[in-house]
C-alpha cells in the first residue's frame, strides 16, 4: 500500500495529464466496495439486534451512541474554532483581496442544498425497501434493519431460525467478497495518489500551507484527546488499535474515503471485542452523525474565510456560527460538496462574510481529505469501544488480545437456533 502511494505520487508528478485516467482506477475500486455496504450493514444490524435478545438494550445503545456523537462532535467544532482564532490561517491571504467566485461553489455542489430538519427526517424513510439498497443510502438501510431486527425479537428467534441463518450466512459470504476486493487495494491507492498529485501538483501544498498546518495540527491534537479518552474509559491503546487496523487506515488515506473500509472496520471491531449489536448500530450511524474531522475542518475554515477577506468575527458571531454548524454538519455524509453546503449555510446565517468566500477553499479541499477521513474514522471506532464499554458488553480480554496481535480478526458467533453451527464456531479464541 505504501509503495503504491509513493509510485502513484511519482507518476502523477511526472505525467499529470494522465490524472483523470488514474482517477477512474480508484473510482472503480470504490464502486466495488460501495456495492457491498448496504446488504452488509443490513445483515450485521439485523443479526446484532436479534442476538441482543432485548429491545431495551438496543435502544440504550442507540441513545448512548447519539449522546457520545453530539458531545464529541460539538467539542471538535469548538476546538477547531479555537485553533482558527489562535493560528489565524487566513491572515494575509492574497493580501486581503482574494478573487471570490460563488459560481464555483455551485459547480462543486451540483446545485444541491442541505435538507432542513424535516427534510432530513423524511429522507430517512425510503420510497420502497428496494430503493434504500439501490440508492445505497446507509441511514435508510439502517432504519429497515432496525425494524426487521426488532420484528424478529418480537416474533422470537425460535420461530425465525431460517431467516437468521440466511442473514448469518449472507454476512459471512459478503465479508469473504470484501476480502477478494481488498486485494485490489494497492491498485486503488496507486490510482488515487496519481490523480491527487497530477490534478493539483505539489505546489498546491505551499499555497495553503498555513491552513493545512492548522487543520492537520488540530486533528492530531484531537486524536491525542481521543486516545486519552479511550485509555481512560476502556483501558485500551489507540496506538495499538491503529497498528491492528493499519491496512484499513492506509486504504482510507489513499482513497480519501472512509466508506472504502467500512466493512473491514466493522469486522476488525467485532474481532476486538465489540459485539455485533454495538458495531452494527454505532458505525453506520456514526458515518452520518459523528464526523469529527469534518467538524474540525468546518470550524477552522470559517475564521480562515473571514480573515482572508478582512472581516472580523465577534465572539457572539462565532458562537452563532458554531450553533449553526452543529445543525448543518449532521447528515453530511453522501452529499456531494457537503462541506461547502454547510459553510455556505453558515455564512448566509451570519450575514457578515461574503458567500463567495467559500470558493477560496476549493483548491485546498482535496488536500484536507486525509485529515477528515482519518479523524472521522478514528472518532467512530473510539465511539464503538466507548459505547460497548458503557453498555457493559465490551470483551476486554478479546480486545487486548487482538490489539496485541494474539486474537482473531473475526470472533466466533453464537449459532442461530435451528441451524447447524459452522466449524469455525467451535474454535477457541486465544
Amino acid at each position: 500500500m505504501l509503495l503504491a502511494l509513493v509510485l502513484g505520487a511519482a507518476v502523477g508528478e511526472l505525467w499529470p495529464a494522465s490524472a483523470s485516467t488514474f482517477q477512474q482506477v480508484a473510482n472503480g475500486f470504490l464502486k466495488l466496495i460501495k456495492m457491498l455496504i448496504a446488504p452488509l450493514v443490513f445483515c450485521v444490524v439485523v443479526l446484532g439486534i436479534a442476538k441482543a435478545g432485548d429491545l431495551k438494550s438496543v435502544g440504550r445503545i442507540g441513545v448512548k451512541a447519539l449522546i457520545w456523537f453530539e458531545v464529541v462532535s460539538s467539542a471538535a467544532l469548538l476546538f477547531g474554532l479555537i485553533v482558527g482564532n489562535v493560528v489565524q490561517p487566513g491572515a494575509g491571504f492574497a493580501d486581503g483581496h482574494p478573487v471570490l467566485d460563488a459560481g464555483a461553489v455551485d459547480a462543486k455542489t451540483a446545485g444541491k442544498h442541505l435538507p432542513g430538519v424535516v427534510g432530513f427526517l423524511l429522507d430517512l424513510i425510503p420510497t420502497s425497501a428496494a430503493d434504500a439498497f439501490v440508492e445505497n443510502k446507509v441511514l435508510q438501510v439502517l432504519l429497515l434493519a432496525v425494524l426487521c431486527g426488532t420484528a424478529i425479537l418480537h416474533v422470537g428467534q425460535e420461530r425465525a431460525p431460517m431467516v437468521l441463518g440466511l442473514m448469518d450466512q449472507t454476512a459471512e459470504v459478503l465479508f469473504k467478497v470484501v476480502g477478494y476486493v481488498m486485494k485490489l487495494a494497492p491498485i486503488a491507492a496507486f490510482g488515487s495518489a496519481a490523480y491527487l498529485i497530477g490534478q493539483y501538483g505539489l505546489h498546491a501544498l505551499s499555497s495553503y500551507a498555513k491552513l493545512i498546518a492548522a487543520c492537520y495540527g488540530a486533528a492530531l491534537l484531537f486524536i491525542l484527546v481521543l486516545a486519552a479518552l479511550l485509555k481512560l474509559l476502556t483501558g485500551l491503546s489507540l496506538w495499538r488499535f491503529l497498528l491492528f487496523t493499519r491496512e484499513e487506515f492506509t486504504l482510507a488515506v489513499a482513497t480519501a474515503s472512509s466508506e472504502s473500509v467500512m466493512p473491514r472496520i466493522m469486522q476488525k471491531l467485532r474481532g476486538a471485542g465489540c459485539p455485533e449489536s454495538t458495531t452494527g448500530l454505532v458505525i453506520p450511524t456514526g458515518y452520518s452523525f459523528n464526523l469529527d474531522g469534518a467538524s474540525i475542518y468546518l470550524a477552522i475554515a470559517l475564521p480562515f474565510m473571514a480573515q482572508a477577506v478582512g472581516v472580523h468575527l465577534s465572539i457572539g458571531q462565532q458562537i452563532t456560527a458554531v450553533l449553526v454548524l452543529m445543525l448543518t454538519s449532521k447528515g453530511m455524509a453522501g452529499i456531494p460538496g457537503s462541506a461547502f453546503l454547510a459553510l455556505s449555510a453558515t455564512v448566509t446565517a451570519l450575514h457578515v462574510v461574503p458567500v463567495g468566500a467559500v470558493a477560496l477553499l476549493l483548491a485546498a479541499d482535496r488536500l484536507m481529505d486525509t485529515m477528515r477521513v482519518v479523524t472521522n474514522l478514528l472518532g467512530n471506532c473510539v465511539a464503538t469501544f466507548v459505547v460497548a464499554r458503557w453498555e457493559g458488553v465490551l470483551d476486554a480480554e478479546a480486545a487486548r488480545a487482538a490489539l496485541l496481535g494474539h486474537g482473531r480478526v473475526t470472533p466466533p458467533q453464537a449459532p442461530v437456533p435451528g441451524s447447524a453451527p459452522a466449524p469455525d464456531l467451535l474454535e477457541v479464541r486465544t
